[in-house]
């Protein structure tokens, strides 16, 4: 296996986005060895649909296009990210408990931290954001 194997995609900020993220993620993860169906595969599919979501409802069109970034090091660590234009950065709304939307990423950190990973928001040099998580790789020779 390669020290450092990645993929990546950009994809228009339109809802219709949202189900390729995921759909990219899964092939990604299955050609790597992790198939569609296994925990991991389907907790970060979760977590990058949750992402995709929040850059298509929150960027308010100031980022008309989204990457989504997957890395795995050395069959250890796996790193998925989604990067976008806008320069505001997540923020946990208070959801009261008839609202329907502010808790994506309490859920993206509570899955994230379920997998024994970590979540990090890191500024662009074009003043946009990526959002990722780094987690134990679950995948042939992974430590999960």
């Amino acid at each position: 296996m390669a020290d450092l194997q990645e993929a990546s995609v950009v994809l228009p900020s339109v809802p219709g986005s949202v189900s390729a993220a995921r759909k990219f993620v899964a092939r990604v993860l299955a050609e790597w060895g992790l198939p569609e169906g296994a925990e991991t595969a389907d907790v970060v599919r979760l977590i990058v649909s949750e992402l995709a979501t929040n850059v298509v409802q929150h960027t308010s069109g100031r980022s008309p296009v989204f990457t989504v970034a997957v890395q795995l090091d050395r069959g250890e660590r796996m790193r998925v990210g989604v990067t976008d234009s806008h320069p505001r950065w997540p923020r946990r709304l208070p959801a009261a408990v008839q609202q329907d939307n502010g808790r994506g990423m309490v859920i993206v950190r509570t899955l994230t931290k379920e997998l024994g990973g970590a979540l990090a928001v890191t500024p662009t040099s074009e003043g946009g954001k990526t959002v990722a998580i780094d987690v134990p790789w679950a995948g042939p020779g992974g430590s999960r």
